[in-house]
């Protein structure tokens, strides 16, 4: 129980943090006119405030204060000790979440362009790879004893990993309080993963974020009165891809890179069948759609809370099978990834998430092209069109393949 003190200390300080400041943060986001105004692309149907998530972010600033006073005074271990394969540079990991954070909040306050913002991303995970954050090798699945040397790509794949956790989280922030919980699900699953195997600095940024995000879910769960905003869903997701790089080692197994991708299992699946479902209507991958898991749970008919609760539910069953996962032989851990995935298959294709919610149609009026919505009727034109299209393809390539089996079935007669 001991052992556990600190740990429960940081969540308690990180969440009585996050607690109080969050009503101030409140009203410097109408001051700086943060606000989530009601349109036809949100939920809220209220002006709400953003940019939460710098509550937070103070959140984790004191719980890493009282970590360090702590080792310093109660003779709590430290918590700035990395594996001993890594050499690790926290402060220049401070620096990034900071970068992180502020890119959000700016984009909160003025709205960036996606390259501006997507720049301010990549600078912050350029900064954390710099900073010792990289997995130089990874374990050969295919050849026991073998590694595959990453070398100096370890790096650029440090950035893009990074940039693609802040994303999924960003981009699943679609519902009172959607995003807070699933981090913190997520933040509680890995601060297991990273106690038992040892790893402190992980554990101390996992539970700590565990706590901000239970507290700031007091002010986020529906209704809320404040949302994470960019600030707090760029943050979470960085601070969970970070601490999944923290919980391995450098050279990492396949199973310690695969479980912190389970257990953010659903933002990631979210992502991925956002980009699927715009590819197959043939828009941009940037364009913003109502096609998400939530719209989806919506549109089904269940209210803001029901559906969040449902994704909690999703993503408490992938937790648990990933904690399942690290304890069991690796014939269970097949079966178990197996299972989890066909669960998630199904829900997906359940709620139609890789189906397109956006179609190009021209208007004969306008003389122009536009995209539109299931709706409007123009969106079944189309849909019938595409599917025509699709058939016609299938049926060019099935007669292609019979001429290819005829000539070869010509070419072996004497």
């Amino acid at each position: 129980m001991d052992s556990l003190v600190p740990y429960i200390c940081l969540a308690a300080a990180a969440a009585l943090t996050t607690l109080l400041l969050v009503p101030a943060v409140k009203g410097l986001a109408i001051r700086l006119d943060a606000v989530d105004y009601p349109s036809k692309r949100r939920i809220n149907t209220e002006p709400v405030p953003r940019m939460g998530g710098l509550a937070v972010f103070a959140g984790l600033v004191v719980a890493c204060a009282l970590q360090v006073f702590g080792t310093w005074y109660w003779g709590w271990p430290s918590a700035l000790v990395p594996h001993p394969s890594l050499t690790v540079n926290y402060p220049v990991l401070a620096l990034s979440v900071c970068i992180i954070t502020a890119t959000g909040a700016i984009d909160d306050v003025v709205s960036l362009r996606p390259r501006a913002k997507l720049a301010g991303q990549v600078v912050a995970a350029i900064v954390a790879a710099a900073g010792g954050l990289t997995i130089g090798s990874i374990v050969n699945p295919f050849v026991p004893g073998a590694y595959i040397d990453l070398g100096w790509l370890a790096y650029p794949i440090t950035v893009v990993y990074l940039v693609a956790f802040a994303n999924i989280i960003n981009l699943i922030d679609g519902l009172d309080g959607l995003a807070t919980g699933i981090s913190a699900i997520a933040a509680l699953a890995m601060f297991g993963f990273a106690a038992l195997s040892g790893r402190g600095d992980a554990a101390a940024l996992s539970i700590a974020l565990f706590g901000s995000c239970v507290a700031f879910l007091r002010y986020n769960f529906h209704p809320a009165s404040i949302f994470l905003g960019d600030a707090g869903s760029l943050l979470l997701g960085f601070a969970l891809g970070m601490i999944s790089l923290l919980s391995v080692s450098r050279t990492a197994a396949l199973t310690s890179l695969l479980i912190p991708l389970i257990v953010a299992g659903v933002p990631i699946l979210d992502t991925l069948s956002a980009i699927v479902r715009r590819k197959r209507a043939h828009v941009s991958i940037g364009q913003a759609d109502k096609g998400h898991i939530h719209h989806r749970l919506i549109q089904e008919g269940y209210d803001q809370r029901q559906a969040v609760l449902l994704i909690y539910a999703w993503c408490i069953l992938l937790a648990l099978g990933a904690t399942l996962i690290n304890q069991v032989p690796i014939e269970a851990r097949i079966v178990i990834f197996i299972v989890l995935f066909v669960c998630s298959a199904f829900f997906a294709m359940r709620l139609h998430l890789f189906e397109p919610v956006l179609r190009h149609h021209y208007n004969p009026k306008t003389h122009k092209d536009e995209l539109v919505t299931p709706d409007d009727p123009a969106f079944v034109e189309e849909a019938a069109a595409a599917e025509r299209a699709r058939a016609e393809r299938h049926e060019e390539v099935r007669e292609e393949l019979q001429r290819l089996q005829d000539h070869l079935h010509d070419h072996d007669r004497p």
